[in-house]
């Protein structure tokens, strides 16, 4: 019955299901220009069904639920309440947050988009993943990415299909990208303390439905989405969705009821009082444990791999093994793995949440890649000469074998992500300045591990922009030259600025649209550089040659225990064998802001 759930063609007509356990009734309603007509659904278990004759691709469609309104008791059926199917694959409009769409009794048929009966995709196997562990992730924002990008047709820019130009191709190319991560593209409404302050969420990580695509980033759908990542994969770069699976848009008990609330209110992990809980900071938590909510996930990763995606990134993943406290052999791994569709896929945990226990770095799959944000911490702390750092860098450049086990590590290093500061802004920056997001500056890390090279953001001074400059190259080299997969932040090889913001969620404007006429091309010209020596140095390492790797100080003497623990070490150098006789260098050295990887034959 699971595979059945949505909007399916049949001979004649159209097959429509949804679940919606505790509903006393269910309707579907069929638009037709500005007319709604409905049509009763028969029950069978959890399950409301109808065929309609006489329809076909393209009928709009939604639902309304009838039953008892009761929120303390996790009821929200109100028949005013037109609902989006959960497993829509597309929507005629994208979501506007409006007050009446959690008001009770106010009728929303005006201002829900309507879900779309869409042709089946063609059926074919995809292509195995083209990104490799060790491989260089490139994350973007699509609307940011191409808004203001001069060789983009204007038609074009802020979209899914942009990403297929071949000026965008060849800069990802120029970088040696071999997969590009696209921030959040399905359906989302804006969080609703938003439109006061005449701001809208740029990201997207507020989703209402997992399959159908923003049409704001996507106006041709999953035409669009499959026809980028055929042009993708043909120029040799994979495809990976950051995908959200731990909250929905309908937020708190005062957000809208827009598609689960009223269908299906139980997808929503509750304490024994009936609370929401709120382990994602965002007013409203998946349960992921419960059967409806695995089998829409699966259904969700299904539909995206049948694209070509080479894989997936989730955000704040800890969630998806919640029983309710996390649990390393969830169901919805085990699930995954034995997916035809889905066991070769690319599987990447954002490994935390907000609750209690929510920390799981390293504790993922081990057929999982995870960011690991001590990576990010650690190379900052020792960028910025904080004391005591020098063998902890060691580490997390060797691949963070102290997190994690085996022969191949798992860790996804990143020096800068869509949340936090830029690269630029982290050698400029001592505190965060997120004042445009109308929150007093409340919002966002207050701890960053940045500083500002003695001067707190622009500046003219020639030795301060020196200094920055080398800073951003030590990182970039040092991100480089470590061991594990490299994630880059769209705009971070050619020093993009958001102002010392560093949480531009809700910043659909200057602050995160790319600049790419006023891009540092030096800067870009140099992670080029580095993305080259990267190939030629650590493509194929095996893992024991880098248990016989040699560590030196900097004046070449064998590296200590007790030099390790030495509070001021600035640097050190280490030499890993190749099997060929010959060794690869990684010299690190914190007072001269270098960091210098190359073969020696």
């Amino acid at each position: 019955m699971t595979m059945s759930l949505g909007a399916h063609l049949i001979a004649g007509g159209v097959h429509f299901a949804v679940r919606a356990r505790d509903a006393a009734a269910v309707e579907l309603c069929l638009f037709h220009g500005l007319q709604e007509e409905r049509v009763k659904m028969e029950r069978d278990g959890d399950i409301f069904a109808a065929s309609v004759a006489g329809i076909g691709a393209g009928q709009r469609y939604n639902f309304r639920a009838q039953g008892d309104w009761n929120p303390g008791q996790g009821l929200f059926f109100d028949a005013a309440k037109l609902l989006a199917d959960p497993y829509a694959k597309l929507l005629d409009s994208r979501f506007c947050y409006d007050p009446r769409l959690g008001q009770r009794g106010e009728e929303t048929a005006m201002l829900v988009p309507k879900a779309v009966v869409a042709d089946p995709p063609v059926s074919r196997a995809p292509l195995p993943p083209l990104f490799k562990a060790g491989g260089l992730i490139y994350e973007l924002n699509v609307r940011g990415f191409s808004r203001n990008h001069p060789e983009v047709p204007p038609s074009l820019r802020s979209t899914v299909a942009a990403l297929a130009h071949p000026a965008v191709i060849a800069h990802l190319k120029k970088l040696r990208v071999n997969a590009i991560e696209l921030m959040p593209i399905v359906a989302w409404i804006d969080e609703r303390h938003l439109a006061p302050l005449k701001l809208h969420n740029a990201w997207g990580y507020n989703p209402v439905v997992p399959m159908a695509l923003d049409l704001g980033l996507a106006p041709g759908g999953i035409a669009e989405l499959a026809a980028t990542v055929a042009a993708l994969r043909q120029a040799g770069i994979g495809v990976i969705l950051d995908l959200v699976f731990n909250h929905t848009g309908e937020g708190d008990l005062a957000g809208p009821i827009l598609s689960l609330r009223g269908l299906d209110n139980r997808c929503y992990a509750r304490k024994e009082d009936g609370t929401l809980v709120n382990h994602t900071g965002t007013g409203n938590m998946l349960d992921a444990a419960d059967i409806a909510v695995k089998d829409l996930i699966l259904h969700s990763l299904r539909h995206f791999a049948s694209l070509g995606v080479d894989g997936f990134r989730f955000d704040l993943a800890t969630v998806l093994a919640r029983d309710p406290e996390f649990d390393r052999h969830a169901p919805i791994f085990s699930a995954i793995a034995a997916d035809p569709l889905l066991q070769d896929r690319i599987m990447i945990a954002e490994p935390w949440d907000l609750g209690p226990g929510g920390y799981q770095l390293g504790h993922f799959p081990s057929n999982w890649l995870e960011w690991n944000d001590r990576y990010r911490d650690d190379v900052r702390r020792f960028w910025r000469g904080d004391s005591h750092a020098a063998g902890t860098l060691a580490t997390r450049l060797m691949g963070s074998s102290d997190i994690f086990t085996g022969g191949t590590t798992r860790s996804v290093n990143f020096l800068a992500a869509h949340d936090g500061f830029t690269l630029r802004d982290l050698v400029s920056y001592a505190a965060k300045h997120n004042e445009g997001n109308g929150e007093e500056d409340r919002d966002g890390h207050d701890e960053n591990f940045s500083w500002n090279n003695g001067v707190e953001g622009p500046t003219d001074d020639p030795a301060i922009l020196e200094r920055r400059n080398a800073d951003v190259r030590a990182l970039l080299a040092t991100l480089f030259a470590s061991r594990g997969s490299v994630m880059l932040s769209a705009g971070d090889e050619f020093g993009r600025t958001q102002k010392g913001n560093n949480n531009a969620y809700a910043q659909d404007n200057e602050v995160t649209w790319l600049d790419w006429e006023g891009r540092d091309r030096d800067l870009e010209d140099f992670v080029s550089q580095l993305a080259a020596a990267r190939v030629a140095c650590l493509a194929g390492q095996a893992a024991d040659l880098v248990r016989h790797a040699e560590w030196r100080d900097l004046a070449g003497h064998v590296m200590t225990p007790e030099k390790w623990e030495e509070e001021a070490l600035d640097g050190f150098e280490v030499r890993i064998p190749l099997e060929n006789g010959s060794y690869v260098s990684l010299r690190v050295d914190r007072e001269a802001r270098q960091c210098a990887l190359k073969r020696c034959d």
